[in-house]
């Protein structure tokens, strides 16, 4: 089925995006999987040659375009070559962390930040999960007391994607102890400031080169000029962004299901076993056939659900269903690909193995899809 989302302008960015990454990336990206990160000015060239903070204004040093399909072209270039890490980091930048600055600066924040973050001298992080809260934002602890021009925070996050790199992170805060939801407000925690502390550079199964990182705030006084929005607004903001972000997953997990089943294809028409192609056997095209046809079902609803979200009709119910069933399908197709390499499969030389272990994560973060599950099963009165 003919896909209609995209048009030249946005191809044209896709093209331009990956001579971006085979000349910045493509060449060094083993190297900084073996790092565990990737060196800050990779995003610093991103910034300079266009591909951050599309929708900041003209004015602040954007393209001043507020059009997520320009987003999702660089998840279609950047994930389907597989430098999954690298290109993470860029996502979570453009379609997690920017909204919060575009949304909830004054005028006197976005002089100050948006330019930065537009040409990449600020590389962002938002700070929500926690040791003992992860999906129930209402239990984060992470304390913010009000003293003279701000507020003193202790605390920690962990988990914090782009939490080595980021300049600027917006923390989740507690400034109302007796108010679950109510009594949450967000900070902007800029690098350099006197308590505030990044621990090592979390191990993880897969996505090695997208630093994750534990931060500890001991005492660190945050000025009243660094405060998003209103006090007290926090949850609110947190969950009027999800739906964004967990589209941005569900886009990235169904590209990721498609490289897989092209790769396998690739694969089985060469690989011979018995005298004969891998793929000319029922089974393999029984689940090919699957693979298929759920990578294309996927495809379609998640490009509807990107046309909703330009159109402002996407709902938090719509997202969360993109999200878990994306990312569900995402780890169905690519077991089954690997499955078919055989044994090759298992090896990180092959592409395959790579997808298999960065894909896993996509059924935890931005909420869990049990969480997502929760959110479908409210909307249906239960």
């Amino acid at each position: 089925m003919e896909r209609t989302l995209y048009r030249s302008e946005h191809r044209d960015l896709g093209e331009s995006f990956g001579a971006f990454l085979r000349r910045h990336a493509a060449d060094q990206y083993e190297q900084w999987e073996r790092d565990g990160i990737v060196p800050r000015e990779f995003f610093t060239a991103a910034g300079r040659d266009g591909f951050l903070a599309f929708e900041v204004d003209e004015r602040y040093g954007g393209a001043g375009v507020r059009d997520f399909r320009f987003n999702a072209m660089l998840h279609e270039v950047g994930f389907g070559l597989g430098l999954n890490g690298a290109v993470g980091g860029i996502t979570l930048h453009n379609d997690i962390c920017l909204p919060y600055f575009t949304r909830y600066c004054n005028e006197e924040q976005r002089e100050r930040w948006l330019p930065g973050i537009a040409n990449g001298d600020y590389l962002t992080a938002v700070a929500m999960t926690e040791p003992d809260a992860g999906s129930d934002l209402a239990g984060i602890a992470t304390r913010a007391v009000r003293t003279d021009g701000g507020w003193v925070v202790n605390g920690s996050k962990t988990f914090i994607t782009n939490g080595i790199n980021s300049d600027l992170v917006v923390v989740a805060v507690r400034t109302d102890p007796d108010d679950r939801h109510g009594g949450l407000s967000l900070l902007v925690v800029e690098r350099g400031m006197a308590g505030f502390e990044r621990g090592r550079n979390l191990e993880k199964i897969g996505l090695h080169s997208a630093d994750t990182a534990e931060m500890f705030f001991r005492d660190v006084f945050v000025p009243a000029e660094n405060l998003l929005g209103e006090e007290g607004m926090g949850f609110r903001y947190l969950t009027a962004n999800l739906p964004q972000e967990r589209l941005s997953i569900a886009v990235s997990a169904v590209v990721m299901a498609r490289g897989a089943l092209e790769q396998t294809l690739e694969y089985v028409r060469s690989r011979k076993a018995f005298g004969r192609p891998v793929g000319s056997f029922q089974n393999s095209r029984f689940v090919l056939a699957e693979a298929a046809s759920e990578v294309e079902i996927a495809t379609h609803y998640v490009d509807r659900c990107v046309a909703a979200h330009n159109d402002g009709k996407l709902s938090a119910v719509d997202a969360a269903m993109a999200k878990w069933w994306a990312t569900d399908m995402q780890g169905r197709v690519i077991d089954r690909c690997l499955q078919l390499h055989g044994g090759y499969g298992y090896m990180l030389e092959y592409p395959i193995a790579r997808a298999f272990v960065d894909s896993r994560v996509s059924r935890i973060y931005a909420g869990t899809n049990e969480i997502m599950k929760e959110i479908i099963g409210r909307s249906l009165g239960l």
